[in-house]
């Protein structure tokens, strides 16, 4: 049973795969492949609303099945079939009510706005520097106590080592 204070404080989460200099993506797409990565976004996200810049919702392409979509656009005319459609990041974050945890996806902008909020960081943490355009914008990790790490490798589609990290706020 959902506790009724965390529904009307829910949890904001950021997800987010990194490389070891912040890179986040290149010309709109991941720059390297990962399915378990993909995987366990899944995993974290499903059954929940997931909260998107407009670029990074073109990257996907379309609203992912098993969870609400929220894209924050400048464009106040634009609709999106199937997504729920705000103008900032509280309007998105409003649009949640009723969902415990609460995920932020990207891109850059929305994580830069959504940093001093969120409560816990899912970190996918790719062990090498990575060429890009988009970046995690920088933070204090000593705001951040780390309560799990998985080490990881792939030797295909690319070799890879990455660690899926969780964070929570230091004082929550």
């Amino acid at each position: 049973m959902k506790n009724k204070n965390t529904i009307l404080n829910p949890r904001s989460c950021i997800v987010v795969a990194m490389a070891k200099n912040r890179t986040i993506g290149i010309n709109n797409t991941l720059p390297w492949r990962c399915p378990e990565d993909l995987k366990h976004f899944k995993a974290l996200t499903m059954g929940h609303h997931m909260i998107m810049g407009r670029k990074t919702f073109d990257s996907i392409g379309r609203p992912l099945p098993g969870r609400s979509t929220v894209v924050v656009t400048r464009d106040h005319n634009l609709q999106i079939e199937g997504c729920l459609m705000a103008h900032s990041l509280p309007e998105a974050l409003a649009a949640c009510a009723g969902d415990e945890k609460i995920y932020i996806v990207g891109g850059a902008e929305i994580y830069r706005q959504a940093l001093s909020l969120a409560d816990t960081l899912y970190i996918t943490e790719i062990q090498q520097e990575v060429a890009g355009d988009a970046h995690f914008p920088e933070f204090a990790l000593s705001d951040w106590l780390e309560v799990s790490r998985k080490i990881c490798r792939q030797a295909s589609p690319q070799a890879l080592e990455y660690h899926f990290v969780t964070y929570q706020r230091r004082g929550q």
